[in-house]
C-alpha cells in the first residue's frame, strides 16, 4: 500500500479532459469500419494478434513472432487461421471518454470471447487460465502495426526506425478489454439488488475503474496491481455507478463483507500473491482496509462537492498523494485537505 505516484504532470481542472494519445484517431477508423465489416474483421485487419488462433505453443511459433515482433504480412501464414469466438457479433467497439482522453474499449457480454480476448492481447495468443474475478483487462504498450505501417507510408523515403521507435506514442496503443459479468464475482444478492440492475452496475464500475488506472499512467506515472491503486479505482467506479461511496460495496469486493472474516475468493489476496505476509500481518491489513473505506465514505458524505465533476477530479488526486495507512486514520480531514 505504498505510494509511487508522480505529481509534475497533473492538470488543472479547466484542462480536463486533455487532447487524446495519437491512438485514438487511428482506432475512429476500425470504429467507422464495424457497420461494414463487423467489429472482429475491422479488428483483425489491424490488430495482427487477431489474426492467429489461442493455441498451445503459439507464442514461439516462428511465424507469430515475425507477424507480432516485426510486423511481416500474416496473408502467406498457414498459422494465420484467425481467432475464432462464439459471439463475434456482440463485440462491441467504441472510444470512452476518460479524465486522461479517449481510450478505445472491447466489450463482450461471452465470458469466454472475454477470456479469449485476453488471452490473445495479454498472452501472446496462449490458452492459459483467466482469473475467474477478472472481468477487465488493459493492455498497455501495445505496438500497433497498421499505425507503423501509415507512419512508413506517410514518411515515405524518410522513414527512420530509429526516429520512430524513441516516440511509442507513434506506434503504442493503450485499450480495455470489459465483460459485464458481476464485479469481483459478487453476487446481485449480496448487494440486495436484481441480477441485471448489478450487471448494468458492474460494467460501469469495471470501466471507469480501467479509466482511473488510464488516468494514472497517462498523468501520474504508474498503473500498478498494487492496494492503493485499486483503492483509488475501486472508489472512481463506486461513485460512478452508485453516485456516492459505498465502504460497504468495496469491503464486498475485497472479501471482507463479514469483517475481520476473509471470504475465500474476495480480492484482496489477488494484490498479495508475490507476498509472504503472517496471520498477524494479514490482520493488521484487514483492518487498515476497512478504516480507510470508511473513512473515505464518511469524509464524503460530509463534503458533498466531492461527488461534482470537478469535486471527483480533486478527490482522485487527494488520494493519489496519500496511502492506505494514513486513510485509515483518525484525523482524515486533515490528510484530505
Amino acid at each position: 500500500y505504498d505510494n509511487c505516484f508522480t505529481h509534475h504532470k497533473i492538470l488543472a481542472w479547466n484542462e480536463i479532459p486533455p487532447g487524446d494519445e495519437p491512438f485514438a484517431e487511428a482506432w475512429e477508423e476500425y470504429i467507422r469500419d464495424i457497420p461494414r465489416h463487423g467489429a472482429l474483421a475491422a479488428l483483425s485487419t489491424r490488430l495482427v494478434q487477431l489474426r492467429f488462433p489461442v493455441q498451445a505453443g503459439m507464442s514461439s511459433n516462428p511465424n507469430y513472432r515475425l507477424a507480432t515482433r516485426r510486423g511481416l504480412p500474416v496473408n502467406t501464414m498457414k498459422e494465420a487461421t484467425g481467432t475464432r469466438l462464439e459471439q463475434p457479433a456482440g463485440l462491441k467497439v467504441y472510444l470512452y471518454q476518460t479524465m486522461a482522453g479517449r481510450i478505445p474499449v472491447i466489450e463482450t457480454s461471452n465470458r469466454n470471447d472475454f477470456e479469449t480476448l485476453v488471452r490473445v492481447f495479454s498472452h501472446r495468443n496462449e490458452p492459459v487460465d483467466i482469473p475467474a474475478s477478472m472481468g477487465a483487462c488493459m493492455i498497455k504498450g501495445y505496438n500497433n502495426w497498421d499505425r507503423v505501417a501509415k507512419y512508413k507510408q506517410k514518411c515515405s523515403d524518410n522513414f527512420d526506425f530509429n526516429e520512430m521507435k524513441a516516440h511509442r506514442e507513434i506506434y503504442q496503443d493503450a485499450f480495455l478489454i470489459l465483460t459485464d459479468k458481476e464485479y469481483s464475482g459478487v453476487p446481485a444478492e449480496v448487494l440486495g439488488l436484481e441480477d441485471d440492475e448489478w450487471r448494468k452496475l458492474s460494467m460501469v464500475i469495471r470501466r471507469e475503474h480501467e479509466a482511473t488506472h488510464y488516468f494514472t499512467l497517462r498523468f501520474l506515472g504508474s498503473a500498478r496491481n498494487h492496494l492503493l491503486d485499486e483503492f483509488m479505482a475501486d472508489y472512481m467506479g463506486i461513485v460512478a455507478a452508485a453516485g456516492r461511496y459505498r465502504a460497504d460495496w468495496f469491503l464486498c469486493f475485497m472479501g471482507l463483507e463479514k469483517f475481520p472474516a476473509f471470504r475465500s475468493g474476495g480480492r484482496l489476496l489477488n494484490y498479495l500473491k508475490n507476498s509472504e505476509i503472517s496471520g498477524e500481518a494479514f490482520a493488521e491489513l484487514k483492518y487498515l482496509i476497512k478504516n480507510a473505506a470508511e473513512n473515505v465514505e464518511k469524509f464524503a458524505d460530509e463534503h458533498h462537492e466531492v461527488y461534482a465533476p470537478q469535486g471527483k477530479y480533486e478527490m482522485l488526486l487527494r488520494l493519489s498523494k496519500t496511502n492506505l495507512v494514513k486513510l485509515a486514520a483518525n484525523d482524515i480531514d486533515q490528510e484530505m485537505y
